[in-house]
């Protein structure tokens, strides 16, 4: 999934002698194992219309490091393509607030510079940027650590010019659930849900989108904040883009919680 212009030659992969032992499910196992390699080898296992050019998708996670203390890490993936099927990624360490923020505002410029290698110079329109792991009390050290530290790093990178950003919070742990009234019975919300209203906060742009299905249980919508936004987009384009996004995690041949680049 690494946009590289050179040939791999080798690479690892594993298949356990009991997962293809069973006759019965060889054909599923197999069309799998395929997938996968094709992956490994730099190919698209699938893709969708994206309907906006000169555009960077970025999912950003963080995670405590088990090995040091006070320490996280902080994994960090930028589309490549049109269609958001190839990926740069990185991984980088931090220990406060200002280092996030620094480490965050190098991921994105050494991201830029392989966007421009991968796409012979061309410039990007906008940058979409996904950012799981924070709640609702964090939401203000976000804007102070992260958004300007990104756009400090933009206004370097291109003096005098206005960067078009969107920074979407995606939060997945919530007790907010929708369901389908019928005559006699209620059912889950059908993938594509989008509720933006009634629920929402009237202060600020947010959403819930329901993306994947349940074949048991209650199905648990995403919750989508925009806590910066100059691209332009209509609400309905960032909701689409979002569920779009849900379709392109090629471990899983469906919708799946949240983003691609967000898992």
């Amino acid at each position: 999934m690494l946009c590289a212009k050179r040939i791999i030659t080798s690479f690892d992969m594993v298949i356990l002698a009991r997962t293809i032992g069973n006759r019965k499910t060889i054909r599923s196992v197999a069309t799998k194992v395929a997938v996968q390699l094709n992956c490994k080898l730099a190919g698209e296992a699938w893709c969708l219309e994206i309907p906006l050019a000169s555009t960077m998708v970025i999912g950003y996670d963080t995670y405590p490091d088990s090995s040091t203390p006070n320490r996280s890490a902080g994994a960090f993936v930028a589309s490549m393509n049109k269609s958001l099927t190839r990926w740069y990624q990185r991984v980088s360490f931090y220990d406060t607030h200002e280092g996030l923020g620094k480490s965050l505002a190098s991921l994105l410029r050494d991201a830029l510079h392989k966007y421009s290698q991968c796409n012979d110079g061309a410039s990007l329109d906008r940058i979409i940027f996904f950012r799981d792991g924070v709640s609702d009390g964090q939401i203000p050290q976000v804007k102070v650590w992260e958004i300007d530290q990104i756009l400090a790093s933009l206004q370097a990178l291109f003096p005098g010019v206005e960067h078009k950003l969107a920074f979407v919070v995606v939060t997945k742990r919530i007790s907010t659930r929708f369901f389908v009234s019928g005559r006699d019975h209620v059912t889950n919300s059908p993938p594509g849900t989008v509720v933006d209203s009634k629920v929402t906060r009237p202060e600020r742009y947010d959403f819930f989108l329901v993306s994947q299905s349940v074949r048991q249980g209650t199905v648990a919508p995403t919750h989508y904040i925009v806590i910066y936004d100059t691209t332009g987009l209509k609400p309905d384009h960032m909701q689409r883009l979002a569920y779009k996004l849900t379709h392109l995690y090629f471990n899983w041949p469906g919708t799946i919680r949240v983003p691609a680049p967000c898992q």
